[in-house]
């Protein structure tokens, strides 16, 4: 075939729409699909070239006319940056497409423009941000695929599964997954009451109703120190404390059956709530454990204890498991840390500011017979006025300090006005975040079930036969089409579209050898048929051309460049 001229028209049909440009237009990219094909060598070569990225494209001799079965739209933005030199990413295509046909095409997605970067960047962003839930949405998984997720697969050919693989996922999803199944939202139900239980406990133990002073005196007289003055003790309620050891028996019980059949036990002792969990238990059972001895560094202990008793309000984090708005509250300000130093750095400036002023301000009012000119207000140094600038920089005024004078009252009005001018500025960007993160979190949940795609079983690549066929691509031929596979494995496509594919085992086996040995074939019917077709393919020569030493197909013959490997319509024949 002849060379390419630079003032050639080339014709690309992308997706059933033709799109014509000149040669000169495609080399304005270097390196791209499209410059590779405009480049100045034989057209045999050049399709020779491409058939080394995977794709697709045919190449029509009478039309001279190039097929992509690509996305039409997004190529004429494409082709247009070829033109114009600048990328846009159009508005009603989805951002993975869009990236997906940018891959195909050779281009690098930080060619586009700024002013559509956010456009294109919007679906990573979402992705991401959807990426941070673990919702446990059910998609229609399968037992194999849930098994694989979690990592317990059951490996046994036989079926004969240990009672550990089987019930480890059933118990584990009861107690980590309350949307799995009505037991599951019992056990939840029965959690989410205990923790508030626990919590309304805790904060009744602080109302003087439920607490009781005892005189420890006499106990302690007649100890090895008899003058150490009187001493008080304040004990709770016992119903208090019965209901929080009822409280705390069930959260050991779940935390103990959570740990045994975790499939991750790494993930599960680095995660944030339930180290929550073991913390808030923990001090209980100390306390009781030491509650008998009388020695001073067990009461120490014990008294150090009653003082981290706080460390039970954690538990109120364990509805995050329960409520999504929780976990999008979380995800929110971890997404929003900029935000939140962005904010304290404003505020810092102006505390600091406004302190300084109000101190100087305020001595302007000050009697001459006042050496320290603060006996008249209440800012004696500037670090007392950091307080006061908190307080009026985020509009909260408790009154307890105030400007006596005309000039610290003008103060006063500028850091009220300055505060609500820098609280304002990143709140909105906060408030976004949340929006967002909400909004995706109840998509995320409302997401319909995924149907089990059947794809048909083939080669591995790793093995010296594979060929991956390309199943989108149509054939145009009416009679069954064969697809040359290196060491003569053969595919056929028939009548209505439908790959018939051979069997893995023996199938393989029996056709990689020599043809003539077809009669060793095993009388089965699947390879009965098998054999049915590859001798009708023998018979019918002009379904198979002459080996030649040309690299490409007939001019309308389809190419599937998948893996770098070619699998088409006509072939040369190659017989061991």
């Amino acid at each position: 075939m002849g060379k390419f001229d630079d003032n050639e028209r080339i014709i690309l049909n992308v997706g059933g729409t033709r799109h014509e440009t000149y040669k000169t237009t495609l080399k304005t990219l270097p390196g791209t699909r499209l410059a590779l094909l405009a480049s100045d060598s034989d057209i045999d070569s050049v399709l020779d070239q491409l058939q080394q990225v995977p794709g697709f494209i045919e190449y029509n001799a009478r039309t001279n006319e190039y097929f992509f079965d690509r996305h039409p739209g997004v190529f004429a933005y494409v082709l247009n940056y070829y033109r114009t030199g600048k990328l846009h990413c159009p508005a009603d295509v989805c951002g993975p497409l869009f990236e997906e046909e940018l891959s195909f095409w050779g281009i690098d997605e930080t060619d586009v423009e700024p002013c559509c970067w956010m456009t294109y960047r919007q679906h990573r962003d979402a992705e991401e941000a959807l990426d941070v839930f673990e919702l446990n949405v059910d998609n229609g998984e399968e037992d194999d695929e849930i098994g694989k997720r979690l990592g317990i697969e059951d490996v046994a050919a036989d079926g004969n599964v240990s009672l550990w693989r089987k019930w480890q996922p059933v118990i584990w999803n009861l107690f980590e997954d309350p949307y799995s199944s009505r037991a599951a939202r019992f056990i939840a139900f029965a959690s989410l009451f205990f923790i508030l239980v626990s919590i309304t406990t805790f904060c009744l133990e602080t109302h003087e109703a439920f607490n009781k002073i005892i005189n420890k005196t006499e106990s302690v007289r007649n100890s090895s120190v008899p003058d150490s003055g009187p001493q008080y003790e304040i004990e709770t309620d016992p119903a208090l404390t019965y209901v929080e050891g009822v409280c705390v028996f069930w959260f050991t019980i779940e935390f103990l059956v959570r740990v045994t059949f975790c499939p991750v036990k790494l993930e599960f002792v680095k995660s944030v709530l339930n180290i929550i969990d073991f913390v808030a238990i923990l001090p209980f059972y100390l306390e009781v454990g030491l509650s008998g001895l009388s020695s001073k560094a067990a009461k120490d202990v014990l008294g150090f204890l009653r003082v981290v008793r706080f460390v039970r309000i954690l538990r109120i984090f364990k509805l995050t498991r329960h409520f999504v708005g929780l976990r999008v509250l979380g995800h929110t300000l971890r997404a929003s840390t900029n935000e939140f130093l962005l904010l304290i750095i404003f505020l810092a400036l102006g505390v600091l500011i406004f302190a300084t002023m109000i101190y100087y301000a305020e001595r302007i009012g000050a009697k001459p017979n006042d050496p320290t000119a603060s006996l008249h207000t209440k800012f004696k140094n500037i670090p007392i006025g950091f307080w006061w600038a908190v307080v009026t920089m985020t509009t909260l005024g408790y009154g307890d300090m105030y400007p006596e004078t005309w000039s610290g009252m003008v103060v006063g009005a500028l850091c009220a006005l300055a505060g609500v001018l820098t609280i304002a500025m990143p709140v909105p960007v906060i408030v976004n975040n949340f929006g967002m993160y909400y909004s995706l979190a109840m998509a995320k949940q409302k997401l319909p079930k995924k149907r089990k795609k059947h794809i048909p079983q083939v080669v591995q690549g790793g093995s010296p036969t594979y060929c991956k066929a390309d199943l989108n691509t149509t054939c145009n031929s009416n009679q069954g089409d064969l697809c040359h596979v290196k060491g003569s494995r053969v595919l056929e496509r028939n009548r209505s579209g439908k790959t018939i594919w051979p069997d893995k085992g023996h199938m393989e086996e029996k056709i990689m050898r020599n043809f003539n040995s077809a009669v060793e074939f095993r009388l089965s019917l699947e390879v009965n048929a098998w054999y049915g077709i590859f001798i009708f393919s023998l018979q019918n020569s002009q379904y198979i051309e002459p080996v030649g030493k040309y690299s490409q197909p007939p001019h309308g013959a389809n190419i599937s460049l998948a893996n770098g490997k070619a699998c088409q319509r006509r072939l040369p024949f190659h017989q061991n």
